[in-house]
């Protein structure tokens, strides 16, 4: 054999049995004879029967009638029957259809969706409705920051502020996208596919005001972009936000000082005061407010600030029990308090933890009880160095007070008419929820002074029917609820109760106080919960407000 004959290649049987030049551990060594494999194998590869996916021999097993093995993908299993299907993830009588229909408010409409997840929403309504192919992402994710910031701000619900946001985004075609709320930051996150990057973006509320104009002008928008016949492009949108920014304020300075006073003024009639007392504790309000700003001036804490509003009321009140004016100066103390309880961020606070914002539930508390604690103090001081300037004040007093239903109606109503003004509302909201106030106090008297029931009780149900009408309210008009109800709970704060209590831990009567102040909180908690389950109560009269159709913001039952 010559020496090419010697480098041509040898066959696979030969090769793999005896070429020396292969190492491999896998090569059969020399002298051992290996039985020819299946059909088609190789004679001297590895043996299929050896691999844990082969089937062993004399088992037949049939294949599908499209050819398909059993392992692929797109063969139905050898056990499967149509007859008996294992449960599939679709519920059999399928998910609930949503209908979306515009007469319904867009509060609703989102809402609804949010509480929905992801894969259940409904298709998107409309096309995109600005230029063609849609405005960028992140100006419109900009965009619908900057009106959640606005809503946050004016004290709306963290489950407003996620509605209003979902209807933002969904109006510009960006429909996979996900809005979350907390009290001082807003985020938003779309997701154009499964397989595509999200888009991300945030903001942060540094700054709070309480305007409800503003409140009010910014869900016009919301509505106007909801709409699925109203067409407004992005550089519209962003006209029309700027110019609610620049707005000044309904009422001048001079307005909210003297709304201030007659809150104060009317707070006092309500709890047996009489002319005198208004006109004490309405100069009382004024000062404080007066003083409260310039402390706002100087940069100063909103702690400080209510705890320098609280002060003017309380040592007004002093005076005329050291001068020995014949008037009730408790009622000028509390006529003070009413102008500062926190009621809005209370009802907020409420609110969020009732439908699962829980992080900003808590927040809110915690301000409305910083918001408190420098009340407490302010007032604290002064009665401390009245009892120490030898000034009688009895904590009893307010047990003769005389009840005057036609005086109360009418001071109820001047106190949400004022508080209305305070809270900067649009003159044309004014009326209702004076109105509102009315019927409120005179729900609380009928129940509390001719039924006997319980103050709590009375006024859950008075706050129930103040959070009924202002959601119908609010409905009819397509804007916030909150214009409609906050200021009509004012006559139902709990301002004597926390005087009292206050009084009687400045006494040394550390027991009673506590008592006392346990039922101002009750009284509070009860505002808070009527209002919300009043409004809640108001959707069932619309239409996808039913049980059936609108899912629960909590969707277990605690486990």
């Amino acid at each position: 054999m010559t020496e090419a004959e010697d480098r041509k290649p040898q066959s696979d049987e030969a090769k793999g049995t005896f070429d020396p030049e292969i190492t491999s551990e896998f090569a059969i060594p020399p002298g051992l004879a290996v039985p020819k494999g299946p059909k088609g194998a190789k004679g001297g590869g590895e043996p299929e029967t050896t691999s844990e996916f082969a089937v062993p021999e004399g088992l037949d097993v049939t294949q599908p009638a499209d050819g398909e093995p059993e392992g692929s993908a797109f063969s139905l299993p050898r056990t499967y029957s149509a007859r008996h299907a294992p449960p599939a993830f679709t519920p059999a009588e399928g998910f609930p259809v949503v209908s979306l229909t515009k007469d319904v408010p867009w509060q609703d409409r989102m809402r609804t969706m949010l509480r929905m997840p992801v894969a259940e929403r409904p298709a998107p309504e409309p096309p995109p409705k600005a230029e063609e192919g849609g405005p960028a992402v992140p100006r419109v994710l900009d965009l619908t920051l900057r009106i959640g910031e606005l809503l946050l701000a004016g004290g709306e619900g963290a489950e407003d502020v996620e509605a209003a946001m979902f209807a933002v985004c969904r109006s510009y075609g960006l429909d996979r996208c996900e809005p979350n709320v907390t009290f001082t930051l807003l985020s938003i996150s779309y997701q154009p596919s499964l397989v595509e990057d999200p888009v991300t973006a945030s903001r942060t509320v540094r700054r709070r005001g309480t305007d409800y104009t503003r409140l009010a002008a910014v869900f016009h928008l919301v509505d106007d972009l909801s709409d699925p016949e109203t067409h407004i492009s992005l550089e519209e949108s962003y006209r029309r936000l700027a110019e609610m920014r620049r707005n000044r304020h309904p009422y001048p300075t001079w307005v909210l000082t003297s709304a201030s006073g007659l809150l104060a003024g009317a707070a006092s009639v309500l709890v047996g005061g009489d002319l005198v007392v208004f006109v004490a504790a309405a100069i009382g309000a004024m000062l404080g407010d007066r003083l409260a700003w310039l402390c706002a001036g100087r940069g100063m804490p909103e702690f400080y600030q209510f705890l320098v509003a609280a002060m003017p009321p309380a040592a007004i009140g002093i005076a005329l029990t050291l001068g020995h004016v014949d008037v009730k100066a408790s009622a000028v103390i509390t006529g003070g308090l009413f102008a500062l309880l926190p009621g809005r961020a209370l009802v907020a606070g409420v609110q969020d933890g009732l439908t699962g914002f829980y992080i900003t539930a808590a927040a809110r508390l915690l301000e409305v009880m910083y918001f408190f604690v420098g009340i407490v103090v302010g007032v604290l001081l002064m009665l401390y160095l009245g009892v120490q300037l030898g000034a009688h004040l009895n904590p009893d007093a307010y047990l003769g007070s005389t009840e005057r239903p036609l005086w109360q109606i009418g001071a109820s109503m001047l106190l949400s008419l004022t508080f209305a003004v305070l809270l900067q509302q649009e003159r044309s909201t004014v009326l209702a929820v004076t109105l509102n106030g009315g019927v409120a106090w005179s729900v609380y008297g009928a129940m509390h002074y001719a039924g006997g029931i319980s103050p709590v009780a009375s006024t859950a149900v008075a706050a129930g029917v103040v959070g009924l009408f202002g959601q119908l309210l609010s409905r009819y008009r397509f804007a916030s609820a909150l214009p409609y109800t906050t200021a009509a709970i004012g006559p139902l704060f709990p301002g004597s109760a926390t005087y009292f209590g206050l009084l009687a831990i400045a006494q040394n009567e550390v027991d009673a106080g506590l008592v006392s102040l346990t039922k101002a909180a009750a009284l509070a908690m009860a505002i808070a919960i009527g209002v919300n389950l009043g409004s809640e109560i108001s959707r069932l009269f619309l239409r996808i407000g039913s049980a059936e159709k609108r899912r629960a913001a909590k969707r277990t039952r605690g486990f």
